[in-house]
């Protein structure tokens, strides 16, 4: 393996493993996968000689993976239904522009459809580092998430997807007037009134919090980025698990998210040339089956102690779907590309898995006091 392969693989290992920490580190783990998405390109471009033609693409496509597992993280440790309602609104909002878009090529529909759910997850995953979340009342949680969307995700979106800036040209050539390939050194060293600015900003900062931290309730938590040891929890009741109906909201929910998620990764990914039903009916087939059969096994009393063993059989039960519908459906139709059904596959897998892993825990907790 040569070193720009290594890298590639570390910094892939990264974008793939790093979100699956969400559910468990929400406000840690998101912040890691945003550093690292914004990082990789960079990191690709000074350490190897890897033709990034293409990247692009995977790129939009782990982003959309990552934000999957958020969402899916809100079900498991948001106690809000108004909060899980606003973020579900927000998410399904911003995959069915991007959808759109990528039918159409129209990016104005990334305007219309801003990513707010990303933003506002990280605002109230930081509310509940100290602060029980279920204090906000409705008028609170709409306007942080309003807030998000008109001041800070339309001027975003604005730049990324409809003036295409580059951060690093701009902040290099507009605003140090230097060129694009000036190393970051010495472009900070003709400009030392830059970080004279950031340390004015910086002492700013630390006044605004001491400021904050006088103003704002007092915690109801000591900081904690574990959402599994948080004391937000020590109210809760376990209940016994209850399996919701194999034909219900439930259901539909998941058939749309995953082929939805499954959908955008087919139109993103580079030299695929896919339509949307070629891709629609085949996950939702698989989700149906699958779900009939993890259904059958539940009903016979079995269940699976840890998320890794559930995704491991469904994985197992899923494949062996695919395998034989490639089988009967293959011989008349020569361009099913057998490897990306096998990420496909994977793909929705672990969604599904996690989605009903985290519907399943049901608990009642003491109403807030």
């Amino acid at each position: 393996m040569s070193a720009d392969e290594a890298i590639f693989i570390g910094v892939l290992a990264l974008r793939l493993g790093v979100p699956l920490l969400i559910p468990r580190f929400p406000l840690p783990a998101i912040l890691a996968a945003l550093v690292i998405d914004a990082a990789d390109q960079t990191i690709f471009q000074q350490w190897t000689n890897l033709n990034l033609d293409s990247y692009q693409g995977y790129d939009k496509a782990l982003d959309v993976y990552y934000l999957t597992i958020a969402y899916l993280s809100t079900i498991r440790n948001w106690q809000d239904p108004f909060a899980i309602g606003t973020a579900r609104f927000l998410w399904y909002y911003r995959l069915t522009g991007v959808l759109l878009f990528e039918l159409s090529g129209v990016r104005a529909l990334l305007i219309i459809f801003p990513n707010t759910f990303e933003y506002f997850f990280i605002a109230y995953e930081a509310v509940r580092l100290w602060w029980d979340p279920r204090r906000l009342s409705k008028k609170q949680v709409i306007g942080m998430a309003a807030f998000i969307w008109i001041f800070i995700k339309l001027p975003q979106e604005w730049w990324i997807h409809i003036a295409q800036l580059d951060f690093t040209d701009f902040m290099k050539e507009d605003v140090f007037g230097v060129t694009s390939e000036t190393p970051w050194g010495e472009a900070l060293g003709q400009n030392l009134w830059f970080i004279a600015l950031m340390a004015v900003l910086v002492i700013g900062l630390v006044f605004l919090v001491r400021y904050l931290k006088r103003k704002l309730p007092p915690p109801d938590w000591s900081l904690r980025f574990d959402a599994n040891k948080s004391s937000y929890y020590e109210d809760q009741v376990e209940l016994p698990v209850q399996r919701p109906s194999i034909i219900s909201w439930y259901m539909f929910e998941k058939i749309a998210l995953v082929t939805m998620v499954s959908t955008i990764f087919a139109l993103i990914l580079p030299g695929s040339e896919v339509s949307v039903i070629r891709v629609a009916v085949p996950v939702a087939f698989v989700i149906v089956v699958s779900s009939f059969v993890s259904y059958w096994i539940a009903r016979r009393g079995h269940s699976w102690s840890t998320t890794v063993r559930e995704f491991g059989a469904m994985a197992i039960i899923n494949i062996g779907v695919v395998v034989v519908a490639i089988a009967v459906v293959g011989r008349s139709d020569s361009s099913i590309n057998r490897g990306a059904a096998l990420f496909f596959v994977l793909l929705l897998t672990l969604i599904v898995t996690l989605y009903d892993r985290y519907h399943r825990a049901v608990h009642t907790t003491t109403p807030f006091s």
